[in-house]
């Protein structure tokens, strides 16, 4: 029953109507409502503000007179959010804030609002007809937030991953020699992206020796112990011998509380006393040369 009844609202309603019939109107009342907002803080020109509005109202105009009022994610609505998702994205990349995001659409309610209050006297289809303009408007502007988000945490992401890449360099120190440096907390993310870029490494250059330095680690526990023996473990069935550096007194102090077994793997306090060692493997001395 309750189904009918908004049925019958539905296909009542005014919205349309209006819509079309003082469509101009209303483009000129809400462009110039945004401009002192947007255009102030110089994000967007008014020709192309005008244009989004222009566009909007139109598609707005033409998924109302189909009839849905309920549900924008049917398709009588997809030209529709195709164009709000683009506008969003857009905004997130050129320095909008989410609420100036929504404030594109909200801000569509004054200008209509207004017309309906002119346009229908009865007071009971006023307000059917505010509420179903309300409900459109709004699910519309909570999609422009939904968008924004997911484009903000894309980028976000992205950069994550790429300050990761960058946080986990391979340098090579000799010929044949590898050095990983470490600085900050571990991690299994950043874990499975330092082994690989350390395994690739090694197959580029055919080095025998790989030296991780964790004197940028504050702490060692066993969690990060298990992923350096991981590392380690991996870089020799790679072929190449793998050293950890840098074990400050209060991380060795750490190890062995944490009865984390390091036997099988060369350790070193210092890069250099490590880098030594892999130049006495590989069968290379370095001599100072003698003093004029």
């Amino acid at each position: 029953m309750k189904a009918f009844a908004l049925k019958e609202t539905m296909s009542e309603s005014k919205i349309s109507e209006i819509l079309e019939t003082f469509e101009a109107d209303l483009l000129s009342e809400w462009t110039q409502q945004l401009a002192t907002v947007n255009i102030r803080r110089g994000l967007i020109k008014e020709a192309q503000l005008k244009e989004e509005c222009r566009e909007f109202l139109s598609l707005f105009r033409i998924a109302v007179g189909r009839g849905n009022f309920t549900n924008i994610q049917a398709a009588t609505w997809q030209d529709m959010r195709e164009m709000l998702n683009s506008i969003s994205r857009s905004r997130s990349q050129n320095g909008f804030t989410p609420s100036e995001t929504a404030t594109f659409v909200f801000s569509f309610k004054q200008p209509l609002f207004k017309r309906m209050r002119q346009q229908l006297q009865d007071p009971i289809e006023l307000g059917e007809n505010i509420w179903l303009a309300t409900n459109l408007l709004d699910q519309l502007g909570l999609l422009t937030i939904e968008v924004y988000q997911k484009a903000r945490e894309e980028v976000i992401l992205r950069q994550q991953e790429e300050l990761m890449e960058l946080s986990t360099p391979v340098v090579k120190l000799w010929d044949g020699i590898l050095a990983l440096p470490i600085i900050g907390t571990l991690d299994s993310a950043r874990t499975q992206m330092m082994m690989e870029s350390l395994l690739q490494k090694i197959v580029e250059t055919s080095s025998e020796v790989a030296i991780i330095d964790i004197t940028g680690v504050p702490t060692v526990d066993t969690l990060t112990a298990q992923h350096l023996l991981k590392t380690v473990t991996a870089a020799r069935l790679m072929g190449a011998d793998c050293m950890i550096s840098g074990i400050r007194p209060q991380i060795a102090q750490t190890i062995v509380y944490l009865g984390i077994d390091l036997t099988n793997v060369v350790t070193k306090a210092t890069l250099a006393d490590a880098f030594l060692t892999a130049l006495k493997r590989l069968g290379t001395t370095i001599t100072r040369s003698q003093s004029k």
